[in-house]
């Protein structure tokens, strides 16, 4: 059975209500919820009957779709998941949505060579490899970097739509310094990711600075009223992140210039590889290579940098040097 596009909103607000376990749920509020959602989306005024969100239930709760989702009603009237960590987002597609999916990835293959759409190519490479897999007896011919366990994943798309539509989050995140989660009210700006981690820029409701969340530190996320949301009125975050390497920074952190000489074996690697956009080359000789680049002194950096150890030295900035230096006499005293 394939899924319009309509029905397909409607499924995943219900989802998303239900997953929801700050609120109790009736019928009347489900149908208030995903009238909401096909106006926002696709300019429905008529709302949704009863009927039809009944109906929609019934369907989600049968293995028609694969969803099979276990949809309860407490006290006869409350609608919730039995199981708390259930979602339509995690079950299987069907056959007949597999093959819209290979449709469109046959077009985004036809577009990928349009100038518009250069950057496409990793991601159509991706959905063909995923499709590929997916399919009987189907073996993957690329592999991309990737952590199989990495945890919060499941947040980015509900992370991306709050983005998109201005919607204030409820988020229970424990650092990883803290012994319990904690629960804040943040504004999302911007999901970004640095080696296969994903985080969100978002400004806390209590603060007057940035925060960066790891998604796989969160705990939970929901959405709140939508009136409530304080727009971002800074910097361009092209133009905030242009002088950075992962995403440590501050408003107040600017870039500085930082100097490295490369041992003549490992500059290739250096040199077709930039450790930053903003990366030159000063020297190069026999004796070795020397590049620079500004960017703003953070953990990243300096984890790039050890990261080469014997073939990197910092030339400067002297803070940066020792700052290496100790954590480079830290290393050596583990193996002494």
């Amino acid at each position: 059975m394939a899924t319009n596009k309509l029905a397909l909103i409607r499924y995943k607000t219900i989802d998303n209500c239900l997953r929801n376990r700050y609120r109790k749920w009736t019928l009347e509020g489900l149908i208030e919820k995903v009238s909401d959602a096909l106006y926002e989306y696709e300019g429905i005024k008529d709302g949704v009957s009863k009927r039809t969100i009944q109906a929609d239930i019934q369907l989600m709760r049968s293995d028609k779709l694969g969803y099979n989702a276990p949809i309860v009603v407490k006290d006869r009237k409350y609608y919730t998941y039995a199981d708390t960590d259930y979602s339509i987002s995690n079950s299987p597609i069907n056959d007949a949505d597999m093959e819209k999916l290979r449709d469109v990835v046959s077009v985004l293959r036809q577009l990928n060579g349009f100038q518009y759409f250069e950057d496409m190519s990793d991601l159509v490479a991706r959905l063909e490899n995923t499709l590929q897999q997916r399919s009987a007896g189907g073996r993957s011919h690329i592999q991309f970097e990737g952590n199989g366990q990495l945890k919060g994943l499941h947040f980015i798309t509900p992370l991306h739509q709050a983005i998109l539509r201005r919607v204030p989050l409820l988020i229970e995140y424990q650092s990883f310094k803290a012994v319990a989660p904690t629960q804040g009210v943040y504004y999302p700006y911007l999901l970004k990711e640095y080696r296969n981690r994903w985080f969100l820029i978002a400004k806390p409701k209590k603060g007057k600075v940035l925060a960066t969340l790891a998604l796989d530190r969160m705990v939970d996320v929901q959405e709140m009223a939508a009136n409530g949301f304080v727009e971002y009125d800074g910097v361009d975050f092209e133009r905030y992140y242009a002088d950075t390497i992962g995403v440590t920074k501050s408003g107040r952190d600017r870039g500085r210039k930082v100097v490295l000489w490369v041992h003549p074996r490992h500059a290739p690697y250096v040199l077709t590889k930039p450790l930053h956009a903003s990366q030159e080359l000063l020297k190069q000789d026999e004796t070795g290579t020397i590049v620079c680049f500004c960017v703003v002194l953070n953990f990243e950096l300096e984890r790039e940098l050890l990261g080469f150890g014997e073939a990197i030295k910092v030339l400067s900035p002297r803070d940066l040097q020792q700052r290496v230096a100790k954590r480079i006499a830290q290393m050596r005293a583990l193996y002494v």
